[in-house]
């Protein structure tokens, strides 16, 4: 089994669900249930990674405080190596309360330590005792970003593979840096409004095409419609997603992109990883918040077993 190590985010996710209405300014409503979970695309990454049974590694940083310790025991819970994970005195860690109804979903957050881990807090020595390196939530990564390629350089040389998931700008500004950072690149996974708005491009063919660099496999997750990526001829590779019960779909994402990992970085063939990450991104939502119902083996095998 590869080693993997995720460099990125740490946060509690607060949902209250069921609320009889959002909040408005001097009112007060009622939810029908409240759930502290792990958040942030990184931790459920990683956390699927590790259910699925992978030997997951992570480097991040959260403050000294209870949510902090929260993060920290839940990926030692999961069997994650938290040796890497920094808890800084001066950091308040991150926090997304997450407010539904029976039709609609906001979010507010507190951004707080999801932006402070630096290329400089993973070293060398880290890098060399993984071999695969993934990174989500470039642009919340505040002071990561403008370091990444230097770091997927240096993981590069020491023989490791590279993933990256962008997430989603919250400025929607995008930025014109892509060419050049997915050059250092092995495997790129946007959903499909994130790749429309790094590549400018309405159509998702033509946003894969204007991306492709020759190096990086581009894969794009379409949430009921699966995902897609290209062949050697540029031409669409499509897989259909698995249709479950759903309860919540937060981090489904992130659990897609755990699935995928596992079976691409086992060698299946690219067919085959497509449909894992679909199962995995599926099953991860049959529980409230991004790691309740995550995927072991076992239950995704199954599932790509009966739609076979």
């Amino acid at each position: 089994m590869k080693r993997i190590l995720v460099a990125g985010e740490l946060n509690v996710d607060l949902v209250f669900r069921d609320c009889q209405a959002f909040p408005a300014p001097g009112r007060e409503v009622l939810a029908e249930d409240a759930l502290v979970v792990p958040g942030s695309s990184s931790m459920i990454c990683a956390m699927g990674l590790a259910r699925l049974g992978n030997p997951v590694a992570f480097a991040g940083k959260v403050g000294v405080d209870g949510w902090g310790g929260f993060c920290v025991s839940a990926l030692q819970g999961a069997g994650i190596d938290v040796a890497a994970v920094h808890r800084d005195p001066a950091l308040r860690t991150g926090i997304t309360a997450s407010f539904s109804t029976s039709s609609d979903r906001a979010l507010v957050t507190f951004a707080g330590a999801i932006g402070a881990l630096r290329a400089a807090d993973v070293g060398d020595e880290l890098l060399a005792s993984a071999d695969h390196l993934h990174v989500s939530s470039y642009y919340l990564q505040s002071a990561l970003r403008p370091e990444l390629k230097s770091l997927f350089v240096r993981a590069g040389k020491l023989g490791l593979s590279t993933s990256l998931d962008p997430g989603f700008d919250p400025e929607q500004r995008w930025g014109d840096e892509w060419h050049d950072l997915l050059a250092e690149v092995d495997l790129f996974l946007p959903n499909d409004v994130e790749l429309a708005g790094i590549s400018g491009c309405e159509s998702m063919l033509d946003a894969m095409r204007a991306l492709d660099n020759g190096r990086t496999r581009i894969v794009v997750k379409r949430g009921r419609n699966g995902c897609a990526t290209l062949d050697g001829a540029s031409k669409l590779i499509e897989a259909p997603a698995f249709a479950v019960d759903a309860v919540d779909s937060t981090g489904a994402g992130d659990s897609f992109d755990a699935g995928f990992l596992h079976a691409w970085l086992r060698g299946l063939s690219l067919t085959e990883a497509l449909r894992w990450g679909n199962a995995c991104g599926a099953l991860s939502t049959r529980g409230v918040g991004g790691t309740a119902r995550q995927a072991d083996e076992a239950e995704a095998k199954a599932l790509l077993g009966s739609a076979a």
